[in-house]
């Protein structure tokens, strides 16, 4: 594969056509979505101090970071279509690797494209306000409130129907669903494209609210010794607190892993994937970091739910939760809207280009495998998996127009923990069974920074188990996971599944 010239296609029938950049570009640009311009809020009001926001944030860095190093290993073993579902697959058989690719499939990578692509249409309101949330058709509220999924309130409940910033939200999936059957030379564009703006976004507001956006007040409060460590809390309860907050920070850097699922697209994946995951995890952890820093130059961390401003409403109570949004107002005035608006939907239009992208090549793999639809399996003639784009896409689609998306999200982060855990798991196991198997590049620190990596995200999730607010998510974001098991045992009754499963 590394010899194969991008212009034809290689053994597998994908065409190398991503070099390192783009690679990274892919990585880089399927985490940077909306989160990081929304979820402080919501964290700062659970930690209490600008010094366990950020800690919470570099925390999240050194994870993802850990887990890039350690999927770098299995993905020089294994540059196929499908990633880290093969190196489930490698180390434990179909089963776990089947449980992985439904959960993608009905939650964690379509449950995400839909959160995201419905955050385009909800800032591309800000800048058209005919777009706008309230629905033209719908069915009623209380028929659809279903416990399961976190409905307590009649606000919490769902509404299935179309809405003008849903209709939008299809219209992009639908759009870069297309662009991407038409081969991946035309989806990496977009995405080093994009990738490279919203980044280069997020830098000037980082420049910008450090250098002529100071505000001097926002310093004090935050950076003054008292301000900064707060009350320095270390009681069980506080614990319990920071690691369940930490949810809003893993949700924003998740789908790191992504660049592995398109591992055959890429030239040189030995020595290319390793390196993409790496930096893809470090730029972005710098990125994440130093934007947190600038949010606490412009505003303080303290706010009031009421305030008439948006400094007295602080970091804690921006509006809608919308910090960046804020911090940009603070700088700009109140055209900081208008433009923070735009820059989200360069972020958000990236990224559901690459998570479309992505995901796509998982269903492929696990349709050659026997674990999907045959159909599923197969490239067009631009050597891209253009059913499984379009199966994706229209489960997104319902996704975006059930208005379960929002309750979906919740269980992403767990489930996801529990794979990567398990993951990271199959690397020592894949040393044990597979000592021979050539591996082009070994993880750092084996077997130390891989163990902790188990252990910070073994713990991590075990919080969100035990923590009030998070544990009926986790709960059921596990349920989700073992909804899987009865389908496999159908599908295997059916005689879908053979009795081997060749590596493709």
């Amino acid at each position: 594969m590394s010899s194969t010239p991008d212009r034809e296609p290689s053994a597998s029938g994908f065409i190398a056509a991503m070099t390192v950049t783009d690679a990274t570009m892919l990585a880089v640009g399927s985490m940077i979505g909306s989160g990081i311009f929304i979820v402080s809020a919501g964290i700062a009001r659970a930690v209490g101090s600008p010094a366990a926001l950020l800690a919470a944030w570099v925390l999240t860095g050194v994870i993802t970071i850990l887990g890039a190093l350690a999927y770098g290993e299995m993905a020089a073993m294994y540059p196929r279509a499908g990633g880290q579902y093969v190196y489930l697959r490698e180390a434990f058989g179909s089963f776990p690797g089947f449980l992985y690719g439904w959960t993608l499939l009905t939650v964690i990578q379509t449950g995400t494209i839909a959160a995201v692509a419905v955050a385009f249409g909800r800032f591309a309101g800000v800048i058209l306000p005919a777009i706008g949330p309230d629905p033209i058709a719908h069915l009623p509220r209380a028929g659809l409130c279903v416990a399961m999924l976190g409905c307590h309130t009649a606000a919490d409940a769902i509404t299935v129907g179309a809405t003008p910033q849903r209709l939008v939200a299809v219209a992009v999936v639908w759009m870069l669903t297309l662009v991407n059957m038409r081969g991946v030379r035309q989806g990496k564009r977009i995405q080093t494209s994009f990738t490279l703006i919203k980044a280069g976004a997020v830098v000037a507001l980082i420049v910008l609210a450090v250098t002529v956006g100071r505000n001097a007040a926002a310093l004090t409060a935050n950076f003054s010794p008292d301000g900064f460590l707060g009350h320095a809390p270390t009681t069980a309860p506080f614990l319990l607190a920071f690691g369940a907050a930490m949810v809003g920070c893993l949700f924003s850097t998740d789908a790191w892993n992504n660049v592995t699922f398109a591992a055959a697209e890429v030239r040189d994946p030995q020595r290319n994937l390793p390196r993409a995951l790496v930096y893809g995890a470090g730029l972005v952890t710098l990125l994440y970091v130093c934007t947190n820093v600038a949010y606490l130059c412009v505003l303080p961390l303290a706010g009031v739910a009421d305030g008439a401003t948006v400094a007295a409403r602080g970091i804690q109570y921006a509006t809608q939760d919308r910090v960046a949004t804020a911090a940009a107002e603070q700088i700009f005035g109140a055209r900081g809207s208008v433009v923070m608006a735009g820059a989200i939907l360069v972020s958000t239009f990236g990224c559901v280009n690459g998570l479309l992208l992505a995901g796509a090549r998982v269903y492929y793999a696990m349709a050659r495998d026997g674990l999907l639809f045959p159909a599923v399996g197969r490239l067009n003639d631009k050597h891209v998996p253009a059913t499984a784009l379009v199966v994706q896409a229209i489960w997104v689609s319902m996704l975006c127009l059930s208005g379960t998306y929002t309750q979906l999200i919740q269980f992403v982060i767990f489930t996801a923990l529990v794979f990567y855990v398990a993951t990271t798991v199959g690397l020592f196991t894949l040393r044990r069974r597979q000592p021979d198997t050539p591996r082009p590049y070994r993880a750092l620190g084996y077997p130390v920074l891989p163990a902790v990596y188990i252990a910070l995200t073994t713990a991590i999730a075990l919080t969100l188990l035990i923590a009030p607010a998070t544990r009926a998510q986790a709960l059921v974001g596990l349920l989700i996971v073992m909804c899987g098991a009865p389908v496999y045992v159908v599908w295997r009754a059916l005689g879908r599944l053979p009795r081997t499963t060749a590596a493709h």
